[in-house]
C-alpha cells in the first residue's frame, strides 16, 4: 500500500506540473503532440484534438511534448519556437507555478481541517536568561535573528539550519497583546563532559561504532570496533551497565581510566573527559494547532507554502555552502520510503490524519518540485527560462543547436546525480 500511495502522490504532482505546460501551450496556440503520464513503453494512448494522450509503464515522470520544442524549426505554424518569446516564457514557467498552486490548495485544505501551528511561546524555563529578558508564555515570535517568523515551522527551520552557538547573542521580536517588542540575550549553556564515542542504538553493546573528532577517546587512540570493558576499575559489560555507571558517577573534568578490548587483547588508557557546551534557548512550544476560518485559511495556506519554498531554498543554500552533504539528499526511493513511514505511523490515528499527512507530503513535494524546476540549470525549466530571457533581451534567439547541447549536457548530469542519490537512498534503507 505504501508504494501505491507514493506512486499516486508522485503521479498527481507531475500531472499538475505538466498540465501547467499543457494549458498555457494550448492557450498560446502551440500544438501539443503528446501529453503523457509516466515514462518508458506506452501502455495506452488516445488521440483527441491533435494531441496524443498516453499512459506509460513507469509512473514516476511525465511529459508535455510540443511541436518543434527541441528543434530549430520556427516557421512551422503551431510550433513552440514559432510562438512569441513571452508566450514561450509563460508556457515554461507554468509548470512550476502550477506546482505552487497545487501546494497552496492542499495547504488551505489542511489549514481548514486541522488548523495551523503558530510560533507561540508555551514555556519559559524558570531562572533562564530568556525569562530574565522578559519573554512569557503566550508571546508570539515574529522575528528570530532577523529571520521573519510567520508560523511555528519557520522558527523550527531556522534553528535547525542555524544551531545556537555558545556565547551567541539571540535577538527575538514578539507580539504580546497587539504590541510588538524586541529583546536580546545570551542563552544559558548546559555543560556536559563526554568521552567522545557513539555506540550502536540497535543493541545493548559497548562496541565503539564511531568517534567524535577531537574528543578524548579519539586522541587516546581508540578505534571504531574496539569494545570498552571498564571505567576506573569497574567492569562494564553492556550499554545499560555503562549508562547506570555514568548516572551514579557523572563525568567531570577529573581524569578517568578506560579499559578496552581490541582483537582479543586488553588495553588501558587514562583520559580527561572533554567539555561539551550546549546553548539552551530557554523557551519551548507544544507545536499545537489553532483553527483558522474565513480568509485566514487562505492566509495561512499561503504562509505554509511560503515556508515550504523557503525550506527548499535554504536547504539548497546549506547544500552548496557545505552545511549539508550528499548523504542528506533524497530521491524517489527515499521519498517513497518517507511517505510509506508516514503512512504506517498515521494509520493508528485514523483516516483523517492519514489524509492530512499525505496532503502534507504532497505539499512538500510539490513546492520542492516547483523550486527545483526554477533553478537556472540546463534541462530544467529554469534553465530554459534563462535562454528565453536572453532572447527577450537580445531580441533574437541564442543558437538553437548550442542551447540543445547545453540542455543535453545538463540532462546527463542530472541523470548521473539521480543515480548517485538513488544509491544513497537504497543504502539508507538497507
Amino acid at each position: 500500500m505504501r508504494i501505491v500511495i507514493a506512486i499516486f502522490i508522485f503521479s498527481a504532482i507531475i500531472l499538475i506540473h505538466e498540465l501547467g505546460h499543457f494549458f498555457l501551450a494550448k492557450r498560446n496556440g502551440i500544438i501539443v503532440t503528446e501529453f503523457s503520464l509516466g515514462m518508458g513503453p506506452r501502455l495506452f494512448s488516445i488521440t483527441k484534438g491533435g494531441t496524443k494522450y498516453s499512459l506509460k509503464a513507469f509512473p514516476l515522470g511525465g511529459s508535455c511534448a510540443m511541436l518543434g520544442e527541441d528543434t530549430d524549426e520556427e516557421t512551422l505554424p503551431g510550433s513552440f519556437n514559432a510562438a512569441s518569446v513571452w508566450a514561450r516564457i509563460s508556457v515554461v514557467a507554468a509548470g512550476p507555478l502550477f506546482n505552487f498552486l497545487l501546494a497552496f490548495i492542499l495547504s488551505c485544505v489542511i489549514v481548514a481541517v486541522i488548523g495551523y501551528s503558530p510560533a507561540e511561546i508555551t514555556q519559559v524555563v524558570e531562572g533562564s536568561q530568556a525569562e530574565a529578558a522578559g519573554l512569557q508564555p503566550g508571546d508570539v515570535i515574529t522575528e528570530y535573528q532577523g529571520f521573519s517568523i510567520d508560523i511555528g515551522n519557520d522558527l523550527f527551520l531556522y534553528t535547525y539550519l542555524h544551531p545556537l552557538k555558545a556565547d551567541e547573542t539571540v535577538t527575538i521580536s514578539y507580539e504580546r497583546q497587539g504590541k510588538e517588542e524586541t529583546v536580546s540575550f545570551v542563552p544559558d549553556v548546559n555543560v556536559r563532559y563526554l568521552l567522545g564515542f557513539n555506540r550502536s542504538t540497535e543493541k545493548d553493546t559497548m562496541e565503539v561504532m564511531s568517534l567524535i573528532s577531537g574528543m578524548p577517546l579519539e586522541e587516546a587512540g581508540v578505534r571504531p570496533g574496539d569494545i570498552i570493558t571498564g571505567i576506573n576499575g569497574e567492569k562494564i559489560t553492556s550499554g545499560s551497565a555503562y549508562d547506570a555507571y555514568i548516572k551514579e558517577h557523572p563525568l567531570s573534568d577529573e581524569p578517568v581510566t578506560i579499559t578496552y578490548m581490541r582483537d582479543g587483547l586488553d588495553y588501558e588508557t587514562e583520559i580527561t573527559p572533554g567539555e561539551y557546551r550546549t546553548p539552551i534557548l530557554g523557551i519551548g512550544s507544544t507545536g499545537g494547532y489553532v483553527k483558522a476560518q474565513g480568509l485566514d485559511i487562505l492566509r495561512y495556506g499561503a504562509l505554509e507554502v511560503k515556508y515550504m519554498i523557503r525550506a527548499t531554498i535554504m536547504s539548497l543554500g546549506e547544500l552548496f555552502g557545505g552545511g549539508l552533504g550528499m548523504k542528506d539528499l533524497s530521491g524517489p526511493v527515499g521519498v517513497v520510503d518517507a511517505i510509506g513511514d508516514t503512512y504506517e505511523e498515521s494509520k493508528s490515528q485514523g483516516s483523517l490524519i492519514v489524509w492530512m499527512n499525505m496532503f502534507q507530503m504532497a505539499v512538500l513535494l510539490s513546492a520542492n518540485l516547483g523550486v527545483m524546476n526554477l533553478l537556472p540549470f540546463p534541462a530544467l525549466d529554469g534553465g530554459r527560462l534563462v535562454f528565453l530571457v536572453l532572447e527577450a533581451i537580445r531580441r533574437k534567439p541564442v543558437n538553437r543547436q548550442l542551447e540543445g547541447m547545453v540542455h543535453f549536457a545538463g540532462l546527463m548530469f542530472l541523470m548521473a546525480l539521480m543515480l548517485v542519490v538513488m544509491y544513497n537512498d537504497i543504502l539508507k534503507i538497507i
